[in-house]
């Protein structure tokens, strides 16, 4: 799985439990997505976790179903409500636990997951997820058997755009619901092509996507002809920044049956679109905070513009300062190598050369830190290697009798 591709499912579960719950009038997504995951949920008591029961698809509920929560060598039991969902409050926190209930002699079991110690954990179990395949599979087979028949194909109220901020990079998730509500097979005349942005980086299909798509040459194309019911794409891409200010603009070859875009909220930065009735402030379960707009359906050959404003875009200029100095002192490392100095010279000298650039990347990476630019997962794998590589340095100096010039351990620290 790509890194988009485990960035997108982590979007997907996002949806689900935070943009969802805004656009209320769309489809649900496909429950296998999340079928047995244990969801952070930032809005639930410390410690607690629920355990949601339905069948074969998410709002089908199963109320009065025995949920059973194992935790080490002890098990808690909760019957679901209404809603389907079963509630503990007082599971070992921090414990190893586990979660299963059984439907008609069918076992349903989550994957393990923690008790949190703070904030909450949402799990989904679904039953009949073999058996709606499997029906699934039959139906489509007979569908396949018969001839297609001229029609259209709209983009659902489940289809919408996200974007996420990554250093100086948008990385832009378009999650296309293709729906063909006729009974047969429909021949729309040719693939559904989809025209991507110009400055579109690193397009690809991500996991989840029909294998009637590809994407190539930034143009991602559907070829038919589309079955009965929903045909699943996911598309993503990299836009570069550039300034503070950027318009996404996309033309839709399809009728779009609702706009939603979401955004991740970044301080200082603002979404704006003639398609927006309405925005909103969307927390998701991990505690992201999404702008959501939302606006009506559009007809096919509609384009829809997004502008995003205040984005945390940073210069170059030091960057390229410091790439520049950088090589300056590598040259300098080999100006030096080719006077006739002496072996253990001429070490020394590449040794500072790059104890040199250590510095000025180290350096580089701090003004990022404080800037916000860099996850700190990613500062904190970088800051690591970049200060293991400095004590090797300076300890292989202080064999060759040079000291540690310019700072000594403390630079690296």
């Amino acid at each position: 799985m790509t890194e988009l591709d485990i960035r997108h499912w982590a979007l997907s579960v996002a949806i689900l439990f935070g943009l969802a719950s805004i656009a209320r009038a769309q489809d649900m997504p496909d429950p296998s997505l999340i079928n047995g995951r244990a969801i952070p949920a930032a809005d639930l008591p410390n410690g607690t976790v629920t355990v949601r029961v339905v069948r074969e698809s998410i709002g089908n509920n199963m109320p009065g179903q025995q949920v059973h929560v194992k935790v080490g060598q002890n098990t808690f039991t909760a019957t679901t409500d209404a809603q389907g969902r079963a509630e503990f409050k007082s599971l070992p926190r921090g414990g190893d636990a586990i979660a299963d209930s059984t439907v008609e002699g069918e076992t349903l079991r989550s994957q393990p997951f923690n008790v949190p110690t703070s904030g909450g954990l949402r799990v989904i179990l679904v039953a009949g997820i073999a058996k709606a395949t499997e029906r699934k599979k039959q139906e489509e087979a007979a569908a396949a058997a018969s001839p297609p028949i001229k029609g259209t194909v709209v983009f659902g109220n489940n289809t919408r755009t996200l974007v996420q901020f990554k250093d100086d990079m948008l990385e832009v998730y378009y999650i296309l619901e293709i729906i063909n509500s006729a009974r047969a097979r429909v021949d729309i005349g040719g693939p559904l092509t989809f025209e991507l942005p110009k400055a579109a980086l690193g397009a690809s299909t991500l996991e989840g996507s029909s294998p009637a798509a590809t994407v190539s040459n930034g143009r991602l194309v559907v070829t038919g002809p589309f079955a009965s019911g929903t045909t699943a794409v996911q598309v993503g891409f990299r836009l570069r920044s550039g300034g503070d200010q950027l318009t996404l603009t996309q033309v839709w070859p399809a009728a779009l049956q609702r706009v939603i875009v979401g955004v991740e909220r970044v301080e200082g930065v603002r979404v704006s679109s003639p398609q927006f009735a309405s925005t909103n402030d969307v927390p998701t379960g991990d505690g992201t905070v999404f702008i959501l707009g939302n606006g009506p359906a559009l007809p096919a050959g509609s384009t829809t513009v997004v502008t995003l404003s205040g984005l945390p875009y940073h210069s170059g200029t030091a960057r390229y300062v410091a790439l520049g100095l950088a090589v300056a002192i590598v040259g300098l490392g080999v100006w030096l190598s080719t006077t006739g100095r002496t072996t253990l010279a001429e070490a020394r000298q590449s040794l500072v050369a790059r104890r040199n650039t250590l510095l000025g990347q180290l350096a580089q990476l701090e003004s990022k830190r404080r800037a916000g630019t860099v996850d700190p997962a990613s500062y904190a794998t970088r800051r690591q290697r970049i200060v293991n590589e400095l004590e090797r340095i300076y300890g292989e100096l202080d064999e060759a009798g040079a000291g540690p010039e310019g700072g000594g351990e403390g630079v690296a620290a």
